[in-house]
């Protein structure tokens, strides 16, 4: 198995599950609802705004992967369109799941050599620093979802 597939391995583990940490976005966010989503509780982010942002920076790094500029922007990773009602959490979730999959199977198909090249510019970094960044990045806001979600049910009992 290429690097770039243990990569996307990965990748698909953080959002789907079989990973390390026994914990994934799918099944976090699964049975939450949009009221869960959308409540905010000691002033953090709420698990709806912390989902977009993780979805922002996957769709930002499919972009550049699939040749397009990087135009992400950090000032707007945490802004997401407005959630309602259910249709708007379950498009949110349904977008996040279908990009994943798409920039799982994107990395998968990178050439090794590719991990070593500058990702749009020199400040960014490689390849393998923003694969490996975003992974992280993920594994770090899904742990803040993860309390989020225990906090708004345990308030809610």
């Amino acid at each position: 198995m290429h690097t770039t597939q243990h990569i996307a391995k990965h990748m698909k583990e953080v959002h789907d599950g079989g990973n390390w940490t026994w914990v994934n976005l799918h099944d976090t966010l699964k049975d939450i609802t949009w009221q869960q989503a959308t409540t905010q509780v000691y002033g953090l982010n709420t698990i709806a705004v912390l989902t977009y942002h993780v979805g922002y920076y996957a769709t930002a790094i499919l972009s550049v992967l699939q040749g397009k500029p990087l135009v992400a922007k950090d000032e707007e990773s945490f802004t997401h369109p407005p959630i309602n009602n259910a249709e708007d959490w379950n498009a949110m979730r349904t977008k996040l799941q279908a990009d994943w999959q798409v920039l799982a199977a994107t990395i998968a198909l990178l050439p090794d050599d590719k991990l070593n090249e500058v990702f749009t510019a020199e400040k960014y970094g490689t390849y393998y620093r923003n694969l490996h960044g975003m992974i992280e990045h993920t594994h770090y806001h899904l742990g803040q979802i993860t309390l989020l979600k225990k906090i708004i049910v345990q308030l809610e009992e």
